[in-house]
């Protein structure tokens, strides 16, 4: 169970692109009592799924199945892009394990969501539009004042620019804003309504994950929070901001246009 600090990490070697995955992890990269750390390659002996050796999953949406962005104790989980160096195993094709896995750097909560926007989009080769209806889609807008909209199935509806809207109804999709003053949307099981702009705010069904960034006078980041909306204290359909590290119900219950 040893590992070897930057092995692998030389520019000159290949990547396997059919390997490459992501995994989450405790604060301080911690997962299921191993201690592991950025730029590095693990080993153990033997890979089982739900056993032994390390697991992963290819694509974002699942690994929220197992860890989600915030854990019980309200603070925030890590993440981090993989690569398998041995034999992979998978019961589902979903949930991965290996004897041999290579650390890469940790992703910050913004860089994570966008991993299901890419994924999306290697799913349609590419191809992007502002609005979209099919399952494994991408709509995508970068402009001030634009809306992104999809209705896919583990889809990924995407806004960069200020007063933005994102908005998905599909089962386990992700909507993202990172533009100030914007707002992300999501209405399908399972999804995650982000909104990482400096004063944005999200809503979602029950179900649903809302994050949501708070940025100080300077524009500094000071917090980032998760919540599930649990129809109760967190009330479904209703847009929440983040204020002194809380969410909060908006003052503005309408999305940007």
């Amino acid at each position: 169970m040893g590992r070897e600090l930057g092995a692998g990490m030389c520019a000159a070697q290949e990547v396997n692109m059919d390997k490459i995955g992501y995994k989450a992890f405790n604060p301080g990269m911690i997962c299921r009592g191993k201690q592991y750390e950025e730029n590095a390659v693990f080993e153990e002996p033997e890979a089982k799924i739900c056993n032994t050796g390390m697991h992963y999953c290819k694509n974002p949406f699942d690994v929220l199945e197992h860890y989600g962005f915030v854990n019980d104790n309200a603070e925030i989980n890590e993440f981090a892009e993989v690569e398998a160096l041995a034999d992979e195993k998978t019961d589902d094709g979903r949930k991965f394990c290996t004897t041999k896995l290579k650390i890469g750097a940790k992703l910050s909560i913004h860089n994570f969501v966008n991993a299901f926007v890419e994924f999306t989009l290697k799913r349609t080769n590419g191809e992007s539009a502002a609005t979209n209806t099919g399952d494994w889609s991408a709509a995508t807008n970068t402009g001030n004042q634009s809306a992104a909209t999809n209705t896919g199935y583990r889809s990924a509806a995407t806004n960069t620019g200020d007063w933005s809207a994102a908005t998905n109804t599909g089962n386990r999709s992700a909507a993202t804003n990172t533009g100030n003053r914007s707002a992300a949307t999501n209405t399908g099981k399972d999804g995650v309504a982000v909104s990482w702009g400096r004063r944005g705010k999200a809503r979602g069904e029950k179900g649903c994950y809302l994050v949501l960034a708070e940025y100080d006078d300077s524009n500094n980041l000071v917090c980032a929070k998760m919540e599930k909306v649990d129809g109760e204290r967190i009330k479904e359909n209703t847009f929440y901001t983040l204020k002194n590290g809380e969410f909060a119900v908006a003052e503005e219950q309408g999305a940007e246009k």
